[in-house]
C-alpha cells in the first residue's frame, strides 16, 4: 500500500457529490441548446466552473467527453495533417484527423469540448469554422449525434485574449455564465444543481415546427432590418448578433422549446445567445403577443377561427398553418389550407396570403380538385409557375 493511497481516497471523498433538479433559467437554457444540437459557448471568469458545468452535463447525459484546449493546439490539428499514399495523383492525400476526433467517430456520441477559445490565435479560429459548422474534422466527418461545446473567458481576463472572429462566433450560442455564492455554497456542501436535457415529445414535434416556422416569418416580414446585422465594434462582433444563420438557429431552439415546453426565460437568454440581446429581446416579446391559434387544431375545422387583426400575425399564422399541412400533405388537410386562406380573402388581404397560396398549390397532387379559392391568387400562382392544371 503506497503511503499516498489514505490522500487519494481523502481527496475522492471531498469529491464525491450528489445533484439535485436545477430551476436555473441559463442551466435549462444550455441543456435546451445542447438537445437542439446547436455549438454552445459559455463566456465567463476564470474559475467559476464553466468546464465543471460541462463535465456535468457529459456525465448526465451518459456520453464521454472530449476536452481540446484550442489555443494551445496548431490550425492543422484542426485541418487534418496530409498522409500521402501510395498513389496521391489518383487518390488524393487525405487529411489524418487527430486522436480525439476519431475518438468521438468509434463512439457515435458524446461532447466535444473546446477550453480558452478566445485565447486562439486568429489561424487556429479559422481552422476551427469547418469543425464547428459542418463536423468535420480533417477528412473525418463527425457523427451527428456529437454535440459541441466550448468556454471562453473575456479577451481582457484571458492568457493573450482575442476576440472572436465574426465567422466563429455567428456559429455559437453565446450563454453568459457567472457564479451564484448560494450555489456554491450548497455544492461545496455536497449538493450542485443537475444539468438535465428536456424531454422531446415525438407528438408535438410537427405542430411545434410549424408554430415556430409561422412565428419567425411574421417576426422577419415585421421586421426586416433584424434579418442581419453586422456590429461595427469588434467585441460585439465577437459575441451574438442576427443573421440568417442565427435565425436558423432561433428557429430550432423555439421548436425545441415548443416540443418540450421549457420555460420561457431559458428561451429567453437561447435566443438571446444566437441572435444577440436586442434582437432577441425583441423577438421574445414578440412571441409575448403572438397567441397564435394550434394550426392542427385549425387543420382539424378551418371554418372555426378568426382570421388575427394584424397583418404579422396573419402572415405568421398562415405561414404556421401551411408548414403544418407541408408537414403532412393529404388531400383533406391540403383543402382544409385553402379554406383558411379563402379567409383572408374574405378580410381583403389575398396579398398577406399570396406566399402560402403558392407554397399550397405547389403541395397539390394531379387527381386533387382545383379549389374555387384558387381563382383570388390567379396572378401570384401565374407568376411562381403553380398555377394548377
Amino acid at each position: 500500500m503506497s503511503a499516498l493511497d489514505g490522500a487519494d481516497a481523502l481527496i475522492a471523498a471531498t469529491r464525491a457529490h450528489r445533484t439535485e433538479p436545477s430551476a436555473d433559467p441559463r442551466v435549462e437554457a444550455l441543456a435546451l441548446a445542447v438537445s437542439a444540437n446547436l455549438p454552445v459557448l459559455l463566456w465567463g471568469e476564470p474559475g467559476i466552473g464553466k468546464s465543471a458545468t460541462l463535465q456535468q452535463l457529459a456525465t448526465g447525459l451518459g456520453l464521454p467527453m472530449e476536452t481540446v484546449i484550442a489555443s494551445v493546439h496548431e490550425p492543422s490539428d484542426f485541418a487534418g495533417l496530409p498522409i500521402v499514399g501510395d498513389s496521391p495523383a489518383t487518390d488524393g492525400v487525405p487529411m489524418a484527423p487527430p486522436d480525439w476526433a476519431v475518438r468521438l467517430a468509434r463512439t457515435g456520441s458524446g461532447l466535444v469540448f473546446f477550453d480558452e477559445l478566445s485565447s486562439a490565435p486568429p489561424a487556429v479560429q479559422a481552422a476551427l469554422l469547418r469543425v464547428v459548422l459542418e463536423r468535420r474534422v480533417g477528412s473525418l466527418q463527425l457523427p451527428d449525434p456529437v454535440r459541441v461545446v466550448a468556454a471562453a473567458n473575456p479577451p481582457t481576463s484571458a492568457a493573450d485574449g482575442w476576440h472572436l472572429a465574426p465567422p466563429l462566433a455567428n456559429r455559437f450560442v453565446h450563454l453568459q455564465w457567472t457564479h451564484d455564492p448560494r450555489t456554491v455554497a450548497r455544492g461545496l456542501a455536497g449538493t450542485w444543481p443537475a444539468v438535465t436535457v428536456p424531454t422531446v415529445r415525438p407528438e408535438r414535434a410537427r405542430t411545434s415546427l410549424a408554430r415556430a416556422r409561422g412565428a419567425l416569418a411574421g417576426f422577419l416580414t415585421a421586421r426586416p432590418g433584424l434579418t442581419h446585422h453586422l456590429p461595427e465594434d469588434a467585441e460585439s462582433r465577437g459575441g451574438a448578433w442576427p443573421s440568417p444563420r442565427t435565425w436558423e438557429m432561433v428557429l430550432r431552439l423555439l421548436t425545441f422549446h415548443y416540443s418540450a415546453r421549457t420555460s420561457t426565460s431559458a428561451l429567453a437568454l437561447a435566443v438571446a445567445g444566437a441572435v444577440g440581446p436586442g434582437a432577441g429581446m425583441e423577438f421574445v416579446s414578440y412571441l409575448e403577443n403572438l397567441d397564435l391559434p394550434d394550426p392542427e387544431r385549425v387543420l382539424a375545422d378551418p371554418s372555426a377561427f378568426e382570421l388575427p387583426g394584424r397583418g404579422d400575425r396573419q402572415l405568421a399564422f398562415l405561414t404556421a398553418v401551411i408548414a403544418a399541412v407541408q408537414a403532412e400533405a393529404t388531400r383533406p388537410r391540403w383543402e382544409a389550407g385553402w379554406v383558411v386562406l379563402q379567409k383572408a380573402v374574405d378580410a381583403g388581404v389575398p396579398d398577406v396570403a399570396a406566399r402560402a397560396a403558392a407554397d399550397l398549390a405547389a403541395l397539390r397532387e394531379p387527381q386533387w380538385p382545383v379549389p374555387a379559392t384558387v381563382d383570388a391568387f390567379i396572378d401570384v400562382l401565374s407568376l411562381s409557375g403553380r398555377l394548377p392544371g
